[in-house]
Parts: structure tokens; C-alpha cells; sequence
């Protein structure tokens, strides 16, 4: 190039700033719930988060309109990035149900307890009661598909196959609560167990729940043998009538 010449500047794109970085949807919510979660919803302004993120605050609220909305979207990017695919659960499945429901819970807690986890769980707590109806779809949004894979696991492999319907679903509920939910609770609240304490707790609360869910062995014979006997008994009494029917009839 000779000195005469003037370099070529690339052209900007029209609407956009020279130097200005528009981030994507991932990146912009990490940093808003980075920022939601160490000054809290009310105290986090969509200034400080259009300032942190280096973008026009026209381009954040045009991509999300308003703080509450884009709170709600950060909160979804967190469960999306800690939620354990059903998938993995039933790779996870072998034939000796004891274990299988170990593999699941240790997938579970390592998940929960993990920094995404964690993060998540506290800033689910400091909303809980400004913005309950935020916390419930996040909990649902969270749980669901883990509960409803739990209660598949349990149709087919603990509970007999006349127990009634919300059973399965009674009993996801409670393995769910049990083996996770002490830990993640503690933790959310600042008290992380080692990974020796979460071993111990997840295989006791597997054998607890597994074998206090487990039915009685031969209940569901002697409740059929029961139901036989007294239609036997029935039936002896109706002929019984009939034949003193008969004897007065003919006496």
C-alpha cells in the first residue's frame, strides 16, 4: 500500500455502534442472574445489567421488555443448565433396582449441588416470598420431568400392578424429597455436606425409602384370599335361605 492510499474501514452494520458488543441470549442472561443473584431482584436495575453486559439498553429491552421478564428467562437458562436429562436417568437403569435408585440419586445431588445447582437454588430462596409465583413455576419447571420419570420408574419396577394410579406418583414425590431435598435445603442455605456425608446420605436414604416403599411381602395374596373366602361365605348363606326356604315351604 503506498502512502497515498487510505486503508479500507469495514463498514458497520446500520443501528449498531462502532465497538459496541451485542452478546447472546446465553451470555446475557448469565450475567443478568449473576447480578440477580448477588444484589437481588429489586436491588438489580436493568441499567447495572445493560452496564455489565456492555449493551445498549434498547437491545435488552427490545430482546425482553422488562425486568421481571428477563428475570424469569435467566432463571430458565439456570434449570436448563442443571436439569439432569431423563435420558441420562434411564441409561442409568441395571437390573438391581437398589442400585439403579443409587445411580439416579448420586446423578441428582451431584447436579443440584453443583455450582449451576447451588446458584440457582439461593436465588429461588431469595425471591421465594416477593415473587412466589416465580419460585412455583421454577420448581415445577425444575421437578417435573425428574418426578414424572421416577414415577414411570416405579409403575414398572417397585409398586404392584394393581396399586392405585397417584401411588407412583406419591412415591416420586417422596424419594425426591427424601434422598434430595435434606442436602439441597442445607446447601441452599449455606451448608454444603463433603462428598464422604452426601455418599453416607444417599445410600441410607436409598435403602429407607426402597424398603419402606416396598409392599408387604404376600399382603396382596391374603387381601385376595380375604375378598375370596367372604364371597364363599356369601354364597353359603344365600343357599343356606334357600334351603330353609324350601323346608318351610314344604313342612
Amino acid at each position: 500500500m503506498s502512502l497515498m492510499e487510505k486503508p479500507e474501514i469495514p463498514a458497520v452494520p446500520a443501528g449498531r455502534r462502532p465497538g459496541r458488543p451485542t452478546l447472546s441470549d446465553e451470555q446475557l442472561l448469565d450475567i443478568a442472574l449473576d447480578l440477580f443473584l448477588e444484589h437481588g431482584f429489586e436491588r438489580t436495575s436493568m441499567d447495572a445489567i445493560t452496564a455489565a453486559a456492555g449493551m445498549a439498553k434498547r437491545t435488552v429491552y427490545a430482546r425482553y421488555g422488562d425486568k421481571e421478564t428477563l428475570f424469569k428467562a435467566a432463571l430458565k437458562r439456570a434449570i436448563d443448565d442443571w436439569l439432569v436429562p431423563v435420558a441420562r436417568l434411564h441409561a442409568a437403569e441395571g437390573d438391581d433396582l437398589e442400585k439403579t435408585l443409587l445411580r439416579v440419586a448420586q446423578m441428582l445431588l451431584t447436579n443440584i449441588l453443583s455450582p449451576a445447582g447451588l446458584r440457582l437454588l439461593r436465588l429461588s430462596n431469595a425471591v421465594s416470598v416477593s415473587m412466589p409465583g416465580i419460585t412455583a413455576d421454577n420448581t415445577r419447571m425444575g421437578t417435573a420431568p425428574t418426578l414424572a420419570y421416577l414415577a414411570d420408574l416405579f409403575r414398572r419396577r417397585l409398586l404392584p400392578a394393581d396399586a392405585p394410579g397417584p401411588e407412583a406418583d406419591e412415591a416420586a414425590l417422596a424419594f425426591l424429597h427424601l434422598v434430595v431435598g435434606g442436602p439441597a435445603s442445607t446447601a441452599a442455605w449455606g451448608v454444603v455436606l463433603d462428598d464422604e456425608a452426601v455418599d453416607r446420605h444417599t445410600r441410607y436414604c436409598v435403602r429407607l425409602f426402597l424398603h419402606g416403599a416396598l409392599p408387604v411381602p404376600g399382603s396382596g395374596a391374603i387381601e385376595r384370599e380375604n375378598r375370596r373366602l367372604k364371597a364363599l361365605v356369601g354364597q353359603a348363606a344365600q343357599l343356606l335361605d334357600q334351603a330353609q326356604a324350601r323346608l318351610r315351604a314344604e313342612g
